[in-house]
């Protein structure tokens, strides 16, 4: 399958999905708090910490959805949001989703991120979760390329994905995803200038689901 013909099943899948927390966790709502609680410890480290360098500004929440993961591990921490996210009924629900808080979210743009370019300089840090799954390698490549550019100084690029079980891809032919091993995100983030400043393991996952992790990359 061609990186067109991935793209737009892909796209067709997530239009047929339910602008719901369940939608956006696969049918696993249960995991959500677990999965936040998680991400805030890893995140806390790098703006929160005692030898924390980078500032708390603005993030960006790539491949946003209905804004869970903006509204409740990104907004409590930064002044402000932008989401970037490929289905407008996914946008079009976020603020009521988010609520209030939904006057912070600066910017809510739709469009696939691999073709997204981010401002260059503006985001403290850039969150992806879920969502790198559905590009190419040769497109993660640029995304990640064009990421670090949209970094303000000290500011971090946060991945957070399924990780394969061996070491080769896993392809996903409904949702046209690609599950890559640890080995693999890591090369290609290499690949685009980046250095992986620290790893971690998501706790707490059921065990009938992928290995979760998450990569802090400058």
């Amino acid at each position: 399958m061609d990186s067109i013909q991935m793209y737009r099943t892909s796209k067709a899948y997530w239009e047929s999905i339910p602008a719901t927390v369940e939608g956006m966790l696969g049918g696993f709502p249960q995991i959500s708090s677990t999965d936040i609680s998680g991400s805030n410890k890893f995140l806390r480290r790098f703006v929160k910490g005692p030898n924390a360098k980078t500032k708390t500004s603005r993030a960006l929440d790539c491949g946003a959805g209905i804004g869970r993961i903006t509204k409740r591990l990104l907004l409590p921490l930064f002044d402000n949001v932008d989401m970037v996210e490929q289905n407008q009924n996914f946008l079009n629900e976020a603020k009521n989703f988010i609520g209030d808080e939904s006057s912070r979210v600066e910017r809510y743009m739709c469009c696939g991120l691999q073709e997204f370019t981010p401002e260059a300089g503006r985001y403290d840090v850039i969150w992806c979760q879920w969502v790198l799954m559905n590009i190419t390698d040769d497109d993660l490549v640029s995304v990640f390329t064009k990421c670090k550019k949209g970094l303000a100084e000290n500011g971090i690029i946060i991945v957070k994905e399924n990780i394969s079980s061996s070491e080769e891809p896993e392809f996903d032919e409904e949702d046209c995803s690609v599950t890559r091993p640890r080995s693999l995100i890591l090369a290609l983030a290499k690949k685009s200038g980046l250095r992986c400043i620290q790893e971690e393991k998501q706790k707490s996952m059921p065990r009938d689901i992928y290995e979760v992790r998450m990569f802090a990359f400058q």
